[in-house]
């Protein structure tokens, strides 16, 4: 185990050829128990040594004793200390700088930007025209064109430079115009970024699909999942545009339209199985405020930006009731866990769910008021109803289409997911939100998988049979435990295959063989 540890600097990450004096940090963290002190007396001996005057050993004092006849002693010690932290912490800092400047210089840049001539954005809403303003931005020559069917919201962004609907404070850069004719907005367009509500894209798409060039790129923005079909974006844009070969990027992340128009710091991620195509979105879009990074997996990411939507309407719930932060908290760590669950099952890497486009994600959707499905939660568990709640805002909530598809995919995936079948559930106007709450909470406290499956195989192979069965029967239900915990944690799939703990992993390889 010890061997898993990394000393300070160690790591490749802030190596450097510049060897620093880390004398004091040794001495700091391995400070002697006894202090050296050594008395104003000389002494003369009668051996050969005796031509000079020597000092005699030193006598040692404990800490105590020291510091207690000298106060001041104990202050020089503490700061000597803290100067020798901080002056560690400023060379961490100085190497992490070093290595973040080195990386920049030698990075291979494409110059997407500069042979990017048009980019069109598809949709007039919030997020579509924040992206189509950050891109404007990003190079005044470029030409970006929104298609909308709104006229008034054409009129104004070509006449007033606003967004009047969405944005009437923000005025767009001069080099951002809008249009209703499809043809003329994908013209010789280089990207195209997709921000139509997902409920509304196939149809979208399909009308528009002679337009389009077989070999423009898709960027979607839409989150959420299509509700009779179940499909994603990665699924719904080629299958309209009926070309399956259609390139496709899915952006994703902790984003707020108003504070990327009010130029934020703010940070992405852009997915895509084509490595070429995932490099050349983040050249695109990537600025001083807004950090992008990259991702093969599509379906994990694309998965947590859709579900969120869907916690973040029980979190507004929970909000809306005065349930208390305690509530809050166990509510979006099961929610978390949820969503990974169903997530992996349908082949997303458990690091993208905790990563920026799904924990982040989450977090930013479930707890701060700017989310508008927390939004429509807070009214629901305030006692509002749901249409009169969707009448009364002027966005889509993604989530209150999504719950239904979320809970179809969890029984097609044999994934029990109890907080978001709940929102499903009050959606459908079928449960109240009190009751949904007493239910949650009865239902029962039962172990983790983990520590079912391994309490079980340790018994198993020790001998040890609490439970008065026969060998073959403990044998059976060993292995039906086994195969459940292995296709439920990835965590303990990991530590089978990489360690064969405890000779675990050969009975592992025997199992997973007969399960496929």
């Amino acid at each position: 185990m010890p061997a898993m540890v990394e000393p300070p600097f160690s790591n490749p990450l802030f190596s450097s050829k510049i060897s620093h004096n880390l004398k004091s940090l040794h001495c700091s963290s391995q400070a002697p128990n006894f202090l050296p002190i050594r008395y104003n007396c000389r002494t003369t001996t009668a051996c050969s040594c005796s031509a000079e005057n020597v000092d005699p050993a030193p006598v040692l004092l404990p800490h105590s004793i020291v510091f207690s006849q000298n106060p001041n002693l104990s202050s020089d010690v503490s700061n000597r200390t803290t100067k020798d932290r901080r002056e560690v912490v400023r060379l961490a800092w100085e190497k992490l700088v070093r290595w973040s400047r080195s990386w920049r210089s030698k990075a291979k840049t494409d110059d997407v930007l500069e042979r990017t001539n048009k980019v069109v954005v598809l949709g007039g809403g919030s997020f579509g025209t924040a992206m189509a303003a950050h891109i404007g931005n990003r190079k005044s020559q470029l030409e970006v064109n929104m298609l909308v069917r709104d006229p008034q919201i054409c009129r104004s962004i070509n006449e007033k430079h606003c967004n009047i609907k969405y944005f009437p404070e923000h005025k767009l850069p001069e080099n951002v115009v809008a249009t209703t004719d499809a043809k003329a907005a994908l013209l010789n367009a280089d990207f195209c970024l997709h921000a139509v509500p997902v409920q509304f894209s196939s149809s979208f798409l399909e009308g528009i699909a002679d337009c389009v060039d077989p070999g423009l790129p898709f960027i979607s923005l839409s989150k959420g999942l299509e509700l009779n079909t179940l499909r994603m974006m990665s699924q719904i844009i080629p299958r309209a545009l009926r070309n399956p070969r259609q390139p496709y990027i899915v952006l994703s992340g902790p984003s707020f339209a108003l504070e990327l128009m009010n130029n934020l710091p703010t940070a992405m991620v852009v997915a895509s199985k084509d490595k070429k195509l995932a490099k050349a979105a983040q050249q695109l879009l990537a600025s001083t405020n807004l950090r992008i990074s990259t991702s093969s997996d599509v379906t994990g990411v694309e998965i947590a930006g859709a579900l969120k939507n869907v916690l973040a309407i029980a979190a507004g719930i929970v909000e809306g009731m005065n349930l208390g932060n305690n509530s809050m908290a166990a509510l979006v760590a099961q929610g978390c866990s949820e969503i990974r669950w169903l997530a992996t099952k349908m082949g997303a890497k458990s690091t993208t769910i905790t990563g920026l486009s799904g924990t982040g994600d989450i977090m930013l959707t479930c707890f701060v008021n700017l989310s508008r499905n927390r939004t429509v939660g807070v009214r629901l568990g305030s006692g509002e109803n749901l249409d009169d709640i969707l009448r009364s805002m002027n966005q889509v909530a993604e989530g209150v289409s999504t719950a239904g598809a979320v809970i179809a995919l969890a029984q097609k995936y044999s994934v029990k997911m109890p907080v978001l079948t709940a929102v499903a559930r009050i959606i459908d106007n079928e449960l109240t939100p009190q009751k949904a709450v007493r239910e949650l909470v009865s239902l029962p406290q039962v172990i983790p998988i983990f520590h079912a499956v391994f309490c079980l195989y340790i018994c198993y192979n020790w001998g040890y049979n609490p439970w008065n069965l026969a060998g073959s029967e403990l044998k059976i239900k060993g292995e039906s435990l086994l195969v459940c915990g292995l296709y439920c944690s990835s965590l303990l799939d990991f530590w089978l295959k990489k360690y064969e703990y405890a000779g675990f992993g050969r009975e592992y390889e025997i199992i997973h063989q007969r399960v496929i």
